[in-house]
């Protein structure tokens, strides 16, 4: 566990580590807890300290024996000193020597090096090295120790489990797919327009091209139709990897609701732009050819999904998939065999048009159209071939009626290799990394010499032998609070340097470096806030009648310049509630009372711009 006492009050942090140590006391658990300075009482909690300082362990071992090693080494913790402030301090720099306590030899800088060298030559680290020298007893082995299976929840129940996770986030995103069924209805109407019955005629082969321009477009749109599919996919990403590095499910239980659950989605936009589109274009009139086209479509539509998965998955970014996905889908389209005809591609790109599941899409859609009696009744120009047949030759179809079933299956089988391709890029592939900064020892001890020379040059001495007193201190303050008002209004647009470097090099503090700007200071008042919000339904459920739930009441109070205030309170006490609406930052809820700046009321738009929080 990690930091867990962040933003806990003592008491809380404490009873929550007095119930862990219970529950690794009884059930032999075994906890790890990382913790930044623990109070004392919560610190005796503890069997075991870990001490970790600049990346070394300094101890590691029981907690009675770790004031006993820093005495060892020459330094003591101070009687009404905690013993966790005193190990952290021990190993810093700069707080080191006040806890030296050999008076014989004078104090050195003790690195952490050191202390974890000397920590193996004292009597709990040897007898850890001698632990750890010897091959553990298998036997003496808890049975549950060693976890025989990669997930933790079988298998039957993680499937459910990421079904549900999919049909959510269906419902969730149902804006879009009631948009893409919009539009696919849209496109539909202006499909069946362009290509109005009335105009299209099976007379020659000049109408046939225009059917195959029909079935072009028709091909196009549902294959366009799931383009956001590709950005969809690459939002839930980083959700998926860390999912998947803590071994939550296997990647094929991710890419199979995705792509079971949009089958149902694909039948609906299929269904209802064949119906807007076939009989209103004029098509082959025969019911076959329609439930063969629809088919055709529907793969076309899944086709195109796990195209669009497979992009996003090996791009993984918008950037990347937006460029190289636009390079494979020009690929596509480009050797799908309607744009340039399969003659006309070079052999050395021939390949490509057997690779593109498109040119198998457009062949199967044309060989079912051409084929119809209608188009296969009527002799072409030269008096010898039929008019499907020449349109056929024209585009570089295959004359073969066999082919609608030979492209049908070749999309099928691309429908299945691109989800499979989709979860091995998942298995295999990482995020792309953050840069992150890296500080190397000799940059780091060079900023270590500097922050050394600015103590002992800018004050003299590390340590002040006389306090002020407070009256003084309070003095100086005001002075140079009025004097630094006084600079503001005589020269509002220049630099007010002198007067605080007279007053720093008066008070004996060494002056400040750059430029300091003029500003007003300003008080905040705020009088009998409250803040409501909507009572939760489960506290309703409890018999409470209300409409709201208070959280704020009647809190009054003024936040004065120069004067440094600390909102106190239990966890729960309303602190963070009661910053945020003085801040302005509620979108919720309901805020009652009067908060003033300097004595005007308090505008958002000017407060956000002159404030920070």
């Amino acid at each position: 566990m990690d930091e867990i006492s962040t933003g806990l009050d003592s008491s809380t942090t404490f009873q929550i580590v007095k119930c862990l140590q219970q529950v690794a006391q009884l059930t032999d658990a075994t906890i790890l807890m990382s913790l930044l300075q623990p109070a004392p009482e919560t610190f005796d909690l503890f069997d075991d300290i870990i001490l970790l300082s600049e990346g070394q362990i300094v101890y590691q071992g029981p907690r009675e024996h770790v004031v006993e090693f820093f005495e060892r080494c020459g330094f003591q913790c101070p009687e009404r000193k905690g013993t966790a402030d005193f190990l952290q301090e021990v190993t810093s720099k700069k707080d080191q020597e006040q806890y030296w306590a050999d008076r014989t030899r004078p104090y050195k800088y003790v690195p952490v090096s050191e202390f974890a060298a000397r920590f193996k030559q004292f009597h709990v680290g040897m007898r850890l090295d001698n632990e750890l020298s010897i091959p553990f007893d298998k036997s003496r082995s808890h049975p549950a120790a060693l976890v025989f299976t990669k997930h933790s929840v079988p298998t039957l129940e993680l499937l459910k489990a990421s079904f549900d996770k999919e049909w959510l986030l269906i419902k969730k995103n149902a804006f879009v797919y009631i948009f893409k069924t919009v539009q696919i209805i849209i496109v539909a109407v202006i499909a069946a327009t362009v290509f109005i019955r009335s105009h299209m005629h099976s007379r020659d082969e000049s109408d046939g091209r225009l059917y195959i321009g029909a079935l072009l477009f028709s091909m196009v749109i549902n294959m366009f139709n799931g383009f956001a599919e590709l950005s969809m996919s690459i939002m839930r990403l980083p959700v998926f990897y860390k999912q998947r590095d803590l071994l939550f499910h296997p990647p094929w239980m991710y890419t199979l609701p995705n792509f079971v659950l949009r089958v149902p989605i694909s039948v609906l936009e299929t269904v209802v732009f064949m119906i807007i589109t076939y009989y209103s274009i004029g098509f082959a009139p025969e019911a076959s050819r329609f439930f063969k086209q629809m088919l055709l479509v529907f793969l076309i539509q899944q086709m195109a999904a796990g195209l669009y998965r497979v992009i996003a998955g090996v791009c993984r970014t918008e950037i990347i998939a937006s460029t190289g996905g636009a390079l494979m889908l020009l690929l596509v389209f480009l050797l799908g065999g309607f744009i340039i005809p399969k003659s006309s591609i070079p052999n050395w790109w021939g390949w490509g048009y057997w690779a593109s599941p498109l040119s198998y899409g457009f062949n199967a859609f044309a060989v079912n159209e051409m084929f119809a009696p209608r188009w296969m009744n009527k002799t072409a120009f030269d008096g010898e071939t039929k008019v499907g047949e020449k349109v056929l030759q024209d585009f570089d179809v295959p004359r073969d009626e066999n082919w609608y079933w030979i492209g049908a299956a070749a999309l099928f089988g691309f429908i299945i290799l691109f989800n499979v391709l989709f979860t091995f890029a998942l298995m295999y592939l990482n995020p792309f990394g953050k840069p992150q900064a890296i500080v190397s020892e000799e940059a780091a001890k060079e900023k270590e010499g500097e922050q050394d020379e600015s103590f002992s040059g800018g004050y003299g001495t590390k340590r002040d032998p006389m306090p002020r007193p407070l009256s003084a201190a309070d003095g100086n303050n005001t002075r140079e609070m009025e004097l630094r008002r006084m600079s503001s209004r005589t020269n509002p647009y220049g630099l007010s340097r002198n007067a605080d470097s007279t007053l720093e090099t008066a008070n004996g503090v060494a002056p400040k470096r750059g430029m300091v700007l003029p500003f007003t200071p300003l008080a905040m008042s705020f009088d009998d806030v409250n803040y409501y919000v909507d009572m939760p339904p489960e506290m309703k459920e409890q018999g409470v009648n209300e409409d709201r739930l208070q959280l704020l009441r009647e809190v009054t109070g003024a936040f004065r310049p120069g004067v440094l205030t600390a909102l106190m309170g239990v966890s729960g006490a309303g602190k963070t509630t009661l910053m945020d609406v003085l801040a302005g930052r509620k979108t919720g809820g309901y805020i009652e009372g009067d908060v003033r700046i300097s004595g005007f009321p308090k505008k958002q738009e000017t407060f956000a711009r002159i404030s920070g929080y």
